[in-house]
């Protein structure tokens, strides 16, 4: 896991940062139905990573996505939150 995270740290932070960018110029979505889809993928995608489904270099790639996939909807949420709370005063 600590291999992984120091191959992938620049998509990482990447998706951190992009996240909050988008999470702050977007807001809250309308339905919830798009969040809980994404969420749900999201969770898909960790358990075939976990599980090891995918051997080779598309394994890596879908440890990579289990990894980044959960930073950014993380970072949306944080985003959106910002957004809120800034309009609201």
């Amino acid at each position: 896991m600590t291999l992984l995270l120091a191959g992938f740290w620049p998509g990482l932070a990447g998706a951190a940062a992009l996240g909050l960018a988008v999470g702050g110029l977007v807001g809250w979505p309308a339905r919830l139905a798009a969040s809980l889809g994404l969420c749900v993928i999201a969770g898909l995608v960790a358990a075939a990573a976990i599980a090891g489904f995918v051997p080779g270099v598309a394994g890596l790639w879908l440890d990579g996505a289990a990894l980044i996939l959960p930073v950014y909807c993380g970072a949306c949420a944080l985003g959106a939150l910002g957004r809120h709370l800034v309009i609201r005063t």
